[in-house]
Formats: structure tokens, C-alpha cells, sequence
């Protein structure tokens, strides 16, 4: 395991306020069952203030599944999750809502509202409750869109988007609400290589600029390189590693192994 050398994690302080010396999002023992599926088993791993997190693994490992526990849509069977000082295990969906002023997500398909323009998707975080005027509405999103590389297409429907530029205009959206830290699910499924580089740049940007905590889930090796200060390599519903991928490299772990040979040998280089 590459945690080896990490102390353990204690509990995040039980104070209101928030350090960078504390993890900002951190899973304790957490474990997830679907029936008889164990989906994730005993899972530790943290995410420090301005981190950026690549969990990686084969399809159905509870990748996203993770995702989804951090933002309150599922909840553990056990076990902790402590995201900026608070342990949201049990909060009720009133609370969480809390939570996702301080988190958001950018789904595989982007969500974005189909009957709005790209400038609505993105105003729409701005409209809650901020008591911004329009002009400063529009001066954020151009200002967003711009940031994301998709300014010109402020007035198109998401039916008129690639795969890509929506994913683009969804960061743009999450942006729009001023998080602490954004979850990326899968950002560089079906988007050809040059769009995944883009995302790539999109997101190193995000974190150098802003300073954002950042999970990017992802099956792609090229891109948690470019990306990941810790990654996580979850295997058969466990946590097979956590470390800095210089370890996971040199890790001598037999499916550690196997799933970076495959990955030299199935993806090419860009």
C-alpha cells in the first residue's frame, strides 16, 4: 500500500473553522452495499485543501459511487465521510444542501438544463438567492465561459454541444457557484484525445488559479499523470492504493501491476 509512510487520518478537528493542515474531504472506514454487492469495503483516503484527488480502477469498482457519497445522494453503510471540518454522515438533505454551496459536481453528461442556453445553464447558480443585478449576472457568466474556452457559445442549446464543450460549459456552471471543491466524474469519457487534453489543461488551470480541491474520477492512466497529487486505485470494492502515483508506479503490487501494463498496452500515447 503506498499510504504506508502517511500518518493516519484523525478525525477532523470537532472546531467550525477550517485548516489547511486538516483533510477538506476524508472517508473513514466507509463501507457501501447494493443488496449482495459490495461496492466499496472498509474504504480510507483524504483529500487535503488545494489537492487534487484521481481515483482510479476498472469499471464497477464504486468510483463514482464515491462521488455520490461525498454529495449526500447516497449514504454509507458504515464508517465516516468529513468534508471542510464537519462530519456529514448523517446530515439530513437540509443540511447537505449546505454542503453542496461548498461542493459540486460535474456529472458524466454534464446535466446541464436542456430548454436553457449555455449562458442560462450557467447564470442559473447565480440566480440563488446571491441579490447580484443582471449586468453582473452576465459579466460572471462571460467571464466563466471565457475561463472555460466557450465564450462564443454563450447562446447556443446543449443540443448544438459536442460531448466536450458540454463538459466545458458544466464546469463553467459549477464554477458559477463558488465552490471549495468540484467533483469530476469520468470528464474524458467519449471525447476524442485532443478534447481530453483540453479538459486536462481546463482543470490543472481551476486548481492553479483557484485553488480548488478537486476528485476527478477517471479510468484514464495519461490523465491522472497530468493531473493527481494522491491517487486511489480502488480494486474489487477495496481501497488497493493510496499514495502519489511516483509510488503507485514503482508499487511492486500484482494488480497495481496489471492494470498499469494494460494501460501501456491499450491507450496510446498523446
Amino acid at each position: 500500500m503506498g499510504n504506508s509512510s502517511d500518518p493516519p487520518i484523525e478525525v477532523i478537528a470537532e472546531s467550525n473553522g477550517h485548516s489547511d493542515r486538516q483533510p477538506y474531504i476524508a472517508f473513514e472506514n466507509v463501507s457501501k452495499s447494493f443488496g449482495s454487492l459490495h461496492v466499496l469495503k472498509d474504504i480510507n483516503f483524504h483529500v487535503m485543501p488545494g489537492e487534487t484527488l484521481c481515483i482510479l480502477g476498472r469499471s464497477g469498482v464504486g468510483k463514482s459511487v464515491s462521488l455520490h457519497l461525498i454529495m449526500g445522494f447516497l449514504r454509507p453503510d458504515s464508517g465516516r465521510i468529513l468534508v471542510a471540518g464537519e462530519d456529514i454522515t448523517q446530515f439530513t438533505e437540509q443540511q447537505m444542501q449546505t454542503v453542496r454551496r461548498k461542493v459540486t459536481m460535474v456529472f458524466q453528461n454534464g446535466a446541464l438544463f436542456d430548454s436553457l442556453t449555455v449562458g442560462e445553464n450557467v447564470a442559473f447558480p447565480l440566480r440563488e438567492g446571491r441579490g447580484l443585478s443582471e449586468d453582473q449576472i452576465q459579466q460572471i457568466v462571460r467571464g466563466l465561459l471565457e475561463m472555460v474556452g466557450v465564450a462564443e457559445m454563450i447562446d447556443l442549446l446543449p443540443s448544438d454541444l459536442s460531448t466536450g464543450t458540454k463538459r466545458s460549459v458544466a464546469i463553467a456552471r459549477a464554477l458559477a457557484a463558488e465552490p471549495e471543491a468540484v467533483l469530476y466524474d469520468e470528464p474524458t469519457t467519449m471525447v476524442d484525445p485532443l478534447i481530453a487534453r483540453l479538459l486536462g489543461n481546463l482543470i490543472q488551470k481551476l486548481r492553479n488559479q483557484l485553488r480548488l480541491t478537486s476528485i476527478v474520477v477517471t479510468h484514464d492512466m495519461r490523465f491522472a499523470e497530468r493531473l493527481a497529487d494522491r491517487v486511489l486505485f480502488l480494486h474489487q470494492g477495496r481501497a488497493e492504493f493510496f499514495g502519489t502515483m511516483e509510488e503507485m508506479k514503482s508499487s511492486s503490487d500484482e494488480v497495481l501491476r496489471q492494470f498499469l501494463e494494460l494501460d501501456t498496452l491499450v491507450l496510446p500515447q498523446l
